[in-house]
């Protein structure tokens, strides 16, 4: 059997074990990125198909006639047309739950150096200016605790449970949103209510036609002016325009943000201009432990042996 990766320079080769991939099938043929024009060539003879962020339409699974699995390093599979692999039989596989830890330490990483100041003072110190204080320390930055601080989280699968948990142990209340376009659920409240009592947001549910543009200008305008935001989940659920304008116009008082909605924002995004203020972006690099890519690694190979076992694990088709 022939297996094919088409995307594996986006886990990076700075100490992923990838022999495992060999353990399970001895040939495969790795490409660091594919382009969408040479998906269906480089699938037209395998069995296998490993994908990150490559898209797999029905007319490339079409063209692949020995394709039996396709497995996406990821727990979404919004790049697979689910459809058409249903209709062909293919099994797509995927991995949840696998970057749990890395992504709750960066959505404390972007919420900490909000509330403690950290980019400012690094700064300060940088340019010199605690160099020439007259006093022991810089307060030129007022510092906040969490301690007290309501937690509003929107999505409350595992990602959105374990940032609770920790939450809870800076000695924060938690406060959970209804699911979106769900009815009434016990100890949760609508999102707008929620809004309106959180100190800090934090999303983590998944972009759907439901989610897409979830937290926009009126939503924003709704939640405290000391509050921030934090969207380590997918850049389409914020209004990203809005979110710029809702900085700049103290609105709310910071965001931390991992996600856009478009990977590499090659063609500019409202929040990478310089002047919204208090803002923390980082590269879509919550889930990108080295930890968390070894699992995703693992957890990939699971899934191949499993099938080829025939008892498929983590099937979404």
């Amino acid at each position: 059997m022939h297996g094919v990766f088409l995307d594996r320079g986006s886990l990076g080769d700075d100490g992923v074990d990838f022999s495992v991939f060999h353990r399970i099938l001895p040939h495969w043929q790795y490409h660091t990125a594919t382009p969408p024009d040479e998906v269906a060539a480089r699938i037209a003879a395998a069995h296998v198909v490993v994908t990150n962020k490559v898209a797999v339409d029905g007319n490339a699974m079409a063209g692949a006639k020995h394709l039996r699995l396709l497995c996406v390093t990821a727990t979404g599979t919004n790049n697979i047309d689910t459809d058409a692999a249903r209709r062909l039989g293919i099994t797509v596989c995927n991995v949840p739950g696998y970057a749990t830890a890395s992504v709750v330490q960066l959505v404390f990483t972007l919420l900490l150096a909000l509330y403690t100041r950290l980019p400012e003072y690094h700064q300060a110190v940088r340019d010199g200016r605690w160099q020439r204080s007259e006093q022991f320390c810089l307060l030129d930055y007022p510092i906040h605790e969490l301690a007290g601080k309501i937690m509003g989280i929107v999505g409350y699968g595992a990602l959105g449970r374990a940032v609770a948990h920790v939450a809870a142990a800076f000695g924060m209340e938690v406060v959970i949103a209804q699911r979106v376009g769900g009815g009434e659920q016990p100890h949760r409240v609508p999102l707008a209510e929620l809004l309106t009592r959180a100190d800090v947001v934090s999303l983590h549910c998944p972009l759907t036609p439901q989610t897409r543009g979830l937290i926009g200008a009126r939503e924003l305008s709704g939640m405290k002016p000391t509050a921030v935001l934090i969207n380590t989940a997918r850049g389409g659920i914020v209004d990203e325009v809005a979110l710029a304008k809702a900085l700049r116009d103290g609105v709310i008082a910071g965001a931390g943000v991992d996600v856009l909605t478009r990977e590499p924002p090659v063609a500019g995004n409202a929040l990478l201009a310089c002047d919204v203020p208090n803002l923390i972006i980082t590269p879509h690099i919550a889930w990108a432990s080295l930890e968390a890519r070894q699992r995703l690694v693992n957890e990939v190979t699971a899934n191949i042996q499993a099938f080829l076992d025939g008892q498929p694990r983590n099937r979404v088709i």
